[in-house]
């Protein structure tokens, strides 16, 4: 992990972070291949938290852009009110809009278990809904961070609801710390893979969050989908 912590002036509140995630180890590929409808099936198999994890990922292939996501973007030049991130956890992907046109689409992972809506603190999964970067932090645990505004009105709502239906004990939490960040130096092979490591978070290449923090502002509205 960096050993980068943002400096914090006494009695000033401590910069955003997400919780600090056991790094997986003994990371192997079991099985890989195309299945003919445009998808890529990979089952990974490492540790974490002394335990042994086996996840599939079915990642849509890489097709055609139609627009031209390489080109040399400065981010001091948007108007950070027209960016919009579209996270698709379905697809790993984290796409960026800028005044309704996509300007970039990165690689993402998210917790274990990708697929399911976030119920309570624990759970390791990511919330789905609309959210906002409430907070920025260049020098995370992992890189750089982006918090959400999790849980916010909606997410408060929905909580309550699978309360009152028994879904979640009682006694649950909601959880929070739901960011988008980077991953610790040298573990971009991670995010390439899709290994499911963090406990709800979306996490990108360092490269690529470099670049995004630079196009996000604190509001920039964030969408999260299946």
């Amino acid at each position: 992990m960096h050993g980068l912590h943002a400096q914090v002036k006494p009695g000033a509140e401590p910069p955003p972070q997400p919780r600090a995630v056991a790094k997986p180890t003994n990371i192997r590929v079991i099985e890989e291949y195309n299945d003919g409808k445009g998808n890529l099936i990979r089952t990974i198999q490492y540790e974490q938290n002394q335990q042994r994890i086996t996840e599939t990922i079915i990642r849509p292939l890489p097709k055609t852009a139609k627009v031209n996501l390489h080109r040399l973007i400065k981010g001091d030049t948007l108007n950070k009110d027209s960016v919009e991130i579209a996270i698709s956890k379905s697809k790993y992907k984290v796409d960026v809009y800028y005044k309704r046109e996509m300007i970039r689409s990165y690689i993402a992972v998210f917790g274990p278990r990708p697929l399911e809506n976030k119920c309570m603190e624990g759970d390791r999964c990511t919330p789905e809904g609309s959210f906002k970067v409430q907070r920025k932090n260049p020098a995370s645990q992992y890189n750089k961070c982006m918090m959400l505004d999790y849980p916010n009105d909606s997410a408060k709502m929905r909580f309550n609801a699978l309360k009152e239906k028994g879904a979640v004990p009682q006694n649950a939490k909601m959880g929070s710390n739901v960011g988008i960040h980077g991953i610790w130096a040298g573990g971009d092979d991670m995010i390439e893979l899709g290994v499911g490591w963090t406990d709800g978070c979306i996490a990108l290449r360092n490269k690529d969050i470099d670049e995004l923090y630079t196009f996000v502002g604190v509001g920039t509205r964030v969408i999260i989908r299946k």
